[in-house]
């Protein structure tokens, strides 16, 4: 089992990062947040730590930028429902402070907001994890990693519908979605775009 991978970041993009170590490009699959931590660090020593999702017909590999970030992706996929990519989808939508925060406090109809879970299958992640979640120690708050500098244009815009898209939503559904939240808040940087997408789509 991989721990953690620790290379040099030669690709960046939301939804996934490459890291070469030894010479091996690592595809690894991201969550938004660990997206804004390694921001700006292309080109230079980034180290994720590893989940591996392995089945006949797939080799998957997530990677966080903490071991509790981690833990917490982990402690989704132990609850009936909840697969790897609804499990990174949450964790897009939330940093992990404010999941802990919503599991911790039974809101379940804040975290129904995220797209494909359900109001049934967000109260079974709070009733499955509230005593877990609270336990877990998050060594500071995780929203305070900093947002993308990037001015709102169509930079803003492409890089949202296509993070969408890679996370499986229509690109044309995106795209509406996307044009809607930067007409009302055209400032919003590329991460907030996204987060307001999820609950959206």
């Amino acid at each position: 089992m991989i721990e953690y991978i620790k290379g040099i970041l030669t690709e960046l993009n939301p939804t996934e990062a490459v890291i070469e170590a030894a010479g091996v490009g690592y595809g690894i699959a991201i969550t938004l947040p660990g997206y804004s931590a390694l921001v700006g660090n292309e080109e230079k020593e980034a180290k994720l730590f590893i989940t591996e999702i392995i089945r006949e017909d797939v080799h998957e590999v997530y990677g966080f930028v903490t071991k509790t970030e981690r833990q917490l992706f982990e402690l989704l996929l132990t609850v009936s429902g909840v697969g790897a990519a609804t499990a990174r989808m949450i964790m897009s939508a939330f940093s992990a402070e404010e999941l802990r925060m919503l599991i911790a406090t039974g809101n379940a109809k804040a975290m129904a907001k995220v797209k494909g879970l359900g109001p049934k299958t967000a109260q079974r992640i709070i009733v499955d994890l509230k005593d877990k979640a609270i336990k877990l120690d998050l060594g500071g708050d995780p929203t305070e990693i900093p947002m993308l500098d990037v001015e709102a244009d169509t930079g803003v815009k492409a890089e949202a519908i296509s993070a969408l898209t890679m996370l499986g939503f229509a690109s044309a559904a995106s795209g509406k979605a996307v044009d809607k939240i930067l007409k009302a808040q055209p400032d919003l940087k590329v991460e907030a775009v996204i987060r307001e997408a999820l609950k959206m789509l």
